[in-house]
């Protein structure tokens, strides 16, 4: 079984560099085939059907956050360029529904039907949340600083990512020639050949090699 993740907290973010995910953003050239994106998905622990994009006035896609939720799930934050307000984009398995809505991860101290999705209310954080294709769609952000316009603006555009928007999206391929290469591809780092076949042991030095 897949330990579940969760990205670090939003505020962590700031630092990040920004790349904008926005149709006027992306490249005009041919995005990868999508062999290589579903590849490109997997590496960051997802699938590309849970990747999701928003816009919002001001605010871009800090690329660095991208990564898993739950098991498959998929997470993201866009941060605006003046001030650092940010929203966090969340997707996974999952429904939400009238009886559930205030229970539903993270639980919240109040709900309320909005358009398509509820808008739920969570101590200093707010959010809208909707269900489709067996999915809990989430755009969640400070109160003090995303108003409830916004931030219900940027939930109503939330939708799955298409193959421009996942190759904006998702990490790069990693590198092949990077640090992994010296465990064979493995990622691993590689063989100590003086170290004992067994237990952990200190590294063994050939004959008289010790004074």
């Amino acid at each position: 079984m897949r330990r579940s993740r969760r990205l670090l907290p939003a505020l962590l973010l700031a630092p990040l560099a920004l790349t904008g995910c926005g149709s006027d953003s992306l490249d005009s050239a041919a995005p990868p085939d999508r062999s290589e994106l579903k590849a490109r998905a997997e590496a960051a622990q997802t699938v590309v059907e849970h990747v999701y994009v928003t816009q919002a006035d001001g605010f871009e896609l800090a690329r660095q956050s991208v990564g898993v939720i739950g098991d498959y799930g998929f997470q993201s934050t866009y941060v605006r360029d003046k001030g650092g307000a940010q929203l966090t984009l969340s997707v996974d398995r999952g429904t939400v529904t009238d009886k559930n809505c205030r229970t539903v991860p993270p639980a919240a101290e109040s709900c309320e039907k909005d358009g398509k999705g509820w808008y739920r209310v969570t101590g200093s954080r707010h959010e809208y949340v909707r269900s489709e294709n067996g999915l809990r769609v989430q755009l969640a952000a400070d109160r003090g600083a995303v108003d409830r316009a916004v931030l219900r603006a940027a939930a109503e555009d939330a939708h799955p990512a298409d193959d421009r928007e996942l190759d904006a999206t998702l990490p790069e391929p990693a590198d092949p020639g990077g640090p992994a290469a010296d465990g064979g591809g493995t990622g691993l780092p590689p063989d100590r050949g003086d170290l004992p076949p067994d237990g952990d042991g200190a590294p063994q030095d050939p004959p008289g090699a010790s004074g």
